[in-house]
This record gives C-alpha cells, structure tokens and sequence, in this order.
C-alpha cells in the first residue's frame, strides 16, 4: 500500500460547532450542537454515524462542508486542511451532500434536468449545452431514471424517484466524497433496500467514500465499514461495524444495540433490553463532566467533575467512558 492510501481522505480534528441562542434580554448561551469530534474516514470507505435525535450526527456532516462555519477544530481533505474561501471552493467540488428530506430539498419551480445541472452551472463544468445534456442524462441513467424525466418537475414524482434525484445532483462533480444525511429515513421501507444498494453500487463503480448518517442501526450496519456513535454533540464510541455490533463497550452503545429487533426468536427472547431512565438533557444545559451520566446506571462522582477521553481501548476500538475496564 502507498502511503497516499494510508493517508485518510477526510480528517476531523476537535470539531467544535456552537450555535448562539437569545435566552433573554441581550443574552444569549452557546448551544453545543457538535463539542470537540474527531476521527478520520480512508479512502473507498463509509463511516457510519448514529445516534438520537439531537445529538449533532446532522451538524458534523454540514459542519464537514463548511454549510456552518466551523466553531473550533479543522477538516483535513486528502492531506489539506480547509481553511480560506477558496479552498472551500476546491472542497465542494470533491465534496458533497445527499439530504434527508427529498421532499425539500428539491427546488419545485425547476425541471428535474435543471435541478441536477445546476452544479454544472455553478462550476462551469461544461463546454456547451449539448455536453450539458449529455452528462445530465448519464447522471439520471446512474441513477436508475429515465431521459423523459428530464423535463418533469419534482412534484410528479415519488418520494424514492426524488432521492434519486437528490443523488444525481450530489453525483454531478464526480465526487470523491458525500455525506449522505439520513438519506433513506424519509423512504418505504421497499424503497429503502433499493436506495441503500444502489448506494453500494455507486460506490463500488465510482470509489467513493461516505459518511452516513442515520438513526436506524440496521441500515448503518448493512452499508457501513467503521461505525460511530453521539451522544450530546460528543462522540462516545468508534469500531468496525460487526465489533460494534456485537461487543459494544460504552453503556450507551449497549443500550442502543439492546433496542435492534433480533429475526431469531429464541435470540430475541434471551436479548435483555437496556432501558435508559429519563430523557435526553438539551443541548444547552448539558451535564457537567460526561455527558451520558445522567442516564448512566454506571455513574459516579467522578463522571459529574470529568469528560472522559475518547481514547483507543484496542485496535481501531475507541470509547469514552470512566469505568470501561469496570463494565466490560
């Protein structure tokens, strides 16, 4: 192996996105969507992100592409860190987004050639009209649509045809990267297979590298090399898909793989369901220390005074958490 292909293609260092909320008169308290992130993503690979609802997967996928400007830390691209405007620019043409909703995410006054053309337009990536429509309608081939749909608006399709067109705009650059934004959530559950294995297919064609977010663990698990898990804007624990699967550490990853349905019934009634008391704090007035302790059945004094580190338990197995060695 070279050593460009050891070197990851996307780096997130201490990523720090804080948004500023009026909470009375002149005052306002900085809500910690994403609070002090790393990890590192190869080349050809998908990392997958999970984790409830609020707990920032969304914000460090736009934070990545500079949607929001980063609070604090940097994002390294194959080697560079984005920092000026200008590498920003560079950044976006290797770098992309597939959003959760394709209901919203599509402009309902433009045809859906002119939806998936207008990243050419933007980057000027065409000679002439005729090239312009040539690689639309390779795009929309990749994607399983047909050239008479170029014309039609996006309101005449449905909810998996308009992802899919989500995916050819996202496609438009030849990427490198995309960060896919829960993109089948919003889906059937038969259109869903269908969505996440072209996404394989694509990959496997084209060499590219994902980060995907999503809050169902079996879609994660199906699409993803490494997994991730958030809690409260903080990464808790990082592995290989099958070890996080089937020898979670943290007690949040346990609770989390407690909840996925097992299809084998004696399995399934020998699975002992990890049910957390109370609710998810908010953001803006996090726990002091880790932040999971207060829903921690493992928490001590030491959890409320000190954030654990996100340290490397063995190879490639990260977590955050006091009393690993204790629980484990």
């Amino acid at each position: 192996m070279s050593e460009n292909n050891e070197r990851p293609l996307i780096e997130v260092k201490h990523l720090k996105e804080y948004f500023n909320i009026n909470v009375g008169m002149f005052k306002t308290k900085p809500l910690k969507a994403v609070d002090d992130v790393s990890f590192s993503i190869r080349k050809g690979e998908t990392l997958g992100l999970v984790g409830e609802s609020g707990c920032g997967k969304t914000t460090v996928g736009r934070t990545i592409l500079h949607l929001y400007k980063p609070t604090g830390g940097e994002v390294i691209y194959d080697g560079k860190p984005i920092v000026t405007k200008s590498d920003v620019m560079e950044f976006r043409k290797k770098a992309t987004m597939v959003f959760q909703d394709p209901y919203s995410s599509l402009n309902p006054r433009m045809t859906v050639s002119d939806i998936i053309g207008e990243p050419l337009d933007i980057h000027k990536m065409y000679k002439n009209k005729a090239e312009r429509r040539e690689r639309i309608l390779e795009l929309m081939s990749q994607v399983g649509l047909n050239s008479e749909h170029a014309s039609r608006y996006a309101h005449e399709f449905s909810g998996g045809q308009r992802q899919r067109i989500g995916i050819a705009r996202a496609l438009a650059l030849k990427p490198e990267f995309i960060v896919c934004d829960e993109p089948v959530s919003a889906l059937d559950v038969s259109i869903q297979a269908q969505v996440i294995n072209m996404f394989d297919e694509l990959q496997e064609k084209m060499g590219l590298t994902y980060l995907f977010v999503a809050h169902d663990i079996l879609v994660v698990r199906h699409i993803s090399d490494r997994i991730a898990v958030m809690y409260l804007g903080k990464m808790v624990e990082l592995a290989d898909a099958d070890e996080i699967y089937s020898h979670p550490l943290h007690p949040y990853t346990k609770s989390l793989m407690s909840a996925v349905p097992q299809p084998d019934p004696k399995v399934a009634r020998a699975n002992k369901r990890i049910v957390l008391s109370g609710d998810i704090p908010s953001p803006l007035n996090a726990p002091s220390g880790c932040p999971f302790r207060t829903r921690c059945p493992y928490a001590t004094e030491r959890c409320a005074e000190e954030v654990p580190e996100f340290k490397e338990v063995s190879s490639g197995h990260f977590a955050a958490c006091h009393r690993l060695s204790e629980i484990n």
